[in-house]
């Protein structure tokens, strides 16, 4: 099938053309900003907001279960992931993220040995414990496990402000970061590094008074 090619309108020049899947890559790599003007190749303009909101012909992750459990359906993109154990892929590129009625299912691609791989992972929606809207940007933490304090974090491109926001709506049980935790990959981090660098302090702080004594 032959992919629809776009111009992109940048700094007053028009550059292109590009397929769909190059122009999602420049947006997640900030190369282009969700309000920059596309041409189509028929004169129609759309943003690049608006060409990302409507499903590729490319795009077909595995899909399983019934659409009538699916509640909101998101494109996204994967910036961060801090999630060792967790099982959750580090996808790349474009994804498809659904809020389901007890889940959050991610799909797309991700790399697996020296191929890439297209497949999903599902979520328990209680597991999320805290999430933070930075503009088009959503900061995930979800629980690491039975017990214990800390969490594993992910951070998803949404694109629009507004369809971050939206987002962070159907998650309900995901409550605001509590303040003092900054931008720590989980919480809980921030009490492991104090303790190893008061560790460190402590360390210098015996070869110092060492030395102080020798002279």
């Amino acid at each position: 099938m032959e992919q629809t090619l776009y111009h992109v309108q940048l700094k007053g020049r028009t550059v292109g053309p590009y397929d769909r899947r190059t122009i999602v890559g420049m947006r997640i790599r900030k190369a282009l900003s969700s309000g920059d003007i596309l041409v189509g190749a028929d004169g129609t303009q759309l943003t690049v907001a608006d060409l990302i909101g409507k499903r590729g012909p490319d795009f077909s992750p595995t899909r399983s279960g019934s659409y009538s459990l699916v509640q909101a359906t998101y494109t996204a993109a994967m910036t961060e992931l801090r999630a060792r154990g967790a099982g959750i892929p580090s996808f790349r590129g474009e994804m498809e993220v659904r809020v389901q009625n007890d889940v959050l299912r991610l799909a797309g691609r991700f790399r697996q040995r020296f191929a890439w791989k297209e497949d999903r992972v599902k979520l328990p929606l209680k597991d999320f414990a805290h999430a933070r809207v930075r503009g088009s940007l959503v900061d995930l933490w979800l629980r690491a496990g039975k017990g214990g304090d800390k969490l594993h974090r992910m951070t998803l491109e949404l694109f629009t402000p507004e369809s971050a926001g939206q987002f962070v709506d159907w998650l309900p049980q995901a409550k605001p970061l509590p303040k003092g935790h900054g931008d720590a990959g989980a919480v809980g981090v921030p009490t492991a590094v104090l303790v190893a660098g008061m560790g460190v302090l402590l360390a210098l702080g015996i070869v110092l008074m060492a030395v102080l004594r020798h002279h």
